[in-house]
């Protein structure tokens, strides 16, 4: 009978947690250890908290349609923060206690400290009260994930300038605020403050808001954000920032100034890989100090596995845990190799925004580095939600979906979709990529009828002109 391998991972965010439960499952004896809390970031300071809270904001944009829908309801909209955010702790606690209860359920040991490597099969545990133990195993994942930089310009108070992590447990809501980029982080912020009455700026340095996603896309959530109130300001930057009693002082590029009461920094993570051993193993590291890893999540060094945002991939929660399987099943002997070519995404303002594979910018750019020609080897399929009959009865009318495919074969090289539900609705688009399915095929899948699937259906059969609910172009 083989002998039993022993895994040891450092960290239990979405990475690791997953890891150590799918290592349960193929018959691995795993070791946890984890400095804060069950679930990482994501569950306990990110992802989920932020979600909760946007959920009430969604709720009550619904309420403030309510008469033109023919809902009598009295009086305006107002939200009680201290009680979202409550409600907010609670949900992130009962998913905690998940974890936890799951990890005694298959047998996983969980160590509350801090890991340190100090080869390429122990791990040193500093307890948080002094104690000290060192775990020998077979294989090491590591798994420490990102946190909030510094940057000396913003200097983190947690009261006047905050990071995401404070701004997700404020209890006032706060009259006017700045959120210093306008990437996926700063964007959903602005949703949420907005959407309680906060007077919200937002500042990036790039010519646009959401300058990762299609440029398309981020044009209408551009427009739905100024819709909200927000104040946009693009291509510019904070020059200098001013704490002063009751506010804080902006002073912009351009000279521009404004006060608002809190600042809240959103301009990317830096990654865990310091002070946990890497270096005198010898542990590769990137330019931005991220863990090189292989497609097998292997580093340089035998026997140690890296996972999670701390390898510099694609910054996610569930590709986390997709690399933490990955990790697991090569430690196993089962040889796997994760395809980032089909990752989907969501972006969790309002509305949302759900995409997978590439833009139509890259796809055009792809064809040009190929030497083909941009504007015909690439077809574009649009439909917006405004002609689906469910979005218009339900009065989810904002919004679109987008599909490129490659104008030879008709693959489909990446989707965006913007509007209610947005985030689930990606799916399909991601599963038909998944399996090399082409804008055909998924446009003669028959849909129900009335969903807000059909507008998926639609944009693929536009890709082709074909689109039953598109009226015809002239010519």
């Amino acid at each position: 009978m083989p002998t039993q391998k022993h895994i040891a991972i450092v960290g239990a965010g979405p990475g690791g947690y997953v890891a150590a439960i799918r290592a349960a499952q193929l018959g691995a004896r795993v070791t946890v250890v984890e400095n804060q809390a069950l679930g990482g970031v994501c569950l306990n300071w990110g992802c989920i908290p932020s979600k909760a809270l946007l959920s009430v904001i969604e709720l009550g944009d619904k309420v403030k349609k309510a008469d033109e829908l023919g809902l009598v309801l009295q009086g305006p909209v107002r939200y009680d923060l201290a009680k979202m955010v409550a409600r907010k702790n609670k949900v992130v606690s009962t998913l905690v206690k998940g974890i936890a209860t799951l990890f005694k359920t298959w047998g996983i040991e969980h160590l509350d400290g801090t890991g340190e490597l100090l080869d390429e099969r122990t791990v040193r545990v500093a307890g948080r009260e002094g104690s000290e133990r060192r775990v020998e195993a077979d294989a090491i994942i590591v798994a420490t994930g990102s946190s909030w930089p510094s940057v000396p310009l913003f200097p983190i108070d947690g009261q006047q300038i905050i990071t995401s992590k404070q701004a997700l447990d404020l209890e006032a809501i706060p009259g006017r605020l700045l959120i210093i980029g306008a990437g996926v982080e700063g964007c959903e912020f602005a949703s949420l403050f907005s959407g309680m009455g906060t007077q919200v700026t937002m500042v990036e340095v790039m010519p646009r808001i959401l300058p990762l996603e299609d440029e398309e896309v981020a044009s209408i959530m551009d427009r739905e954000l100024k819709k909200r109130g927000v104040d946009i300001r693009t291509g510019t930057t904070v020059e200098k920032v001013e704490r002063q009693a009751g506010s804080v002082k902006v002073v912009f590029k351009d000279g521009a100034e404004i006060a608002v009461d809190q600042v809240l920094v959103s301009v990317g993570r830096g990654f865990n890989s310091k002070g946990i051993g890497l270096e005198k193993l010898g542990i590769e590291l990137g330019t931005r100090g991220e863990i090189l890893v292989n497609e097998r999540m292997e580093t340089n060094v035998p026997g140690i596995y890296a996972i999670g945002d701390v390898v510099g991939k694609a910054m996610l929660a569930h590709v986390a845990s997709a690399q933490g399987k990955v990790a697991v099943e090569n430690i196993l002997g089962h040889r796997r190799a994760l395809d980032y070519r089909v990752i989907p995404a969501g972006i969790f303002t309002l509305p949302e925004i759900g995409r997978v594979g590439l833009t139509e910018q890259q796809a055009r750019e792809q064809a040009r580095e190929q030497g083909r020609e941009a504007e015909t080897s690439v077809k574009v399929g649009r439909f917006r939600y405004a002609g689906l009959g469910k979005a218009q009865g339900t009065g989810e009318i904002t919004g679109m979906f987008k599909v490129i495919a490659d104008a030879k074969d008709g693959s489909i090289l990446g989707v965006h979709i913007v509007g209610a539900h947005a985030a689930d609705l990606v799916h399909e688009a991601a599963l038909a990529m998944h399996l090399k399915a082409t804008a055909v095929q998924v446009a003669e899948m028959i849909h129900v009828h009335p969903t807000l699937s059909e507008g998926m259906m639609e944009a693929m059969e536009d890709v082709d002109g074909l689109a039953i609910h598109v009226a015809r172009k002239r010519m």
